[in-house]
This record gives structure tokens, sequence and C-alpha cells, in this order.
């Protein structure tokens, strides 16, 4: 089991730029088809802007057509943690890091198969790190 990442408000701040802030540590959302990742095609490994934590591949990674990067299935188990999430008058399932409890975006049923699953992800909440 990987060591939680417990850290103060002030210390997300300064290690957080503003939008990153917005997005994993208040839940934000960034606009569809603005983010870094929505249409990127580099093979590699997506982990967790705040924490480091590895949390999809690009082997999983899919043209969602929704603007914001879309995975059929998380790295490994536990990599990720859902909440449900009833706020804006809507019931979604929230998706956050295990390891630092970071806003990564949602899941919805209207993926591909083999899951059927539709991560949703900020890319401000993510860093793609490259094969090598």
């Amino acid at each position: 089991m990987t060591e939680k990442v417990m850290k103060s408000d002030a210390e997300w701040r300064q290690q957080l730029s503003p939008e990153e802030y917005h997005v994993l540590r208040k839940k934000g959302t960034e606009r569809a088809f603005t983010g870094e990742y929505w249409n990127a095609k580099t093979p590699g490994t997506y982990v967790c802007r705040a924490c480091g934590q590895p949390l999809f591949s690009s082997e999983t990674k899919f043209d969602s057509g929704t603007g914001w990067p879309s995975f059929w299935r998380p790295l490994a188990p536990g990599a990720v943690a859902e909440e449900s999430d009833n706020g804006f008058f809507m019931r979604r399932t929230e998706v956050l890091c295990s390891r630092c409890h970071s806003h990564l975006g949602h899941v919805f049923d209207d993926g591909p198969e083999p899951t059927g699953l539709r991560y949703c992800m900020n890319s401000a909440s993510l860093k793609l790190e490259p094969n090598k």
C-alpha cells in the first residue's frame, strides 16, 4: 500500500499553480477542449500532478468526444478512489487520487469495452510521463 500524502492547504497552494489548485484541491473543472492532454497521443503513463502516483496508461486512453482526457481503466487496482458527487443537481461518481485524495474528474458508464467505463479526467490533474 502506498503511503498517503497529507499536506496543509498552504503547502498545496505553494506547490500547485492556481488552476491546478482549483481543480485538484477545490474540485474544479477545466473547460472542455482546453486542457493539455485532451487530444494527446504520446505513449506513456499519466500520474497525479499533486503527488506523482501513476494513475492511467496511454494504452487505455480513448477519444470520447467530450474534450477531456478519457480512459477506460485506471493503471492499477487501487490507483484511484471513487466517491458519490451529488453537486450541481447531478448524481455522478467523483474520481480521486487514492494517495493524496486530489480531485481528478468523474467516471461514467458510457465508455468502450472491455470495461464500459469512461474515466473523464482534467488535464490539470494529470502529468504525462512519456515512455522512454
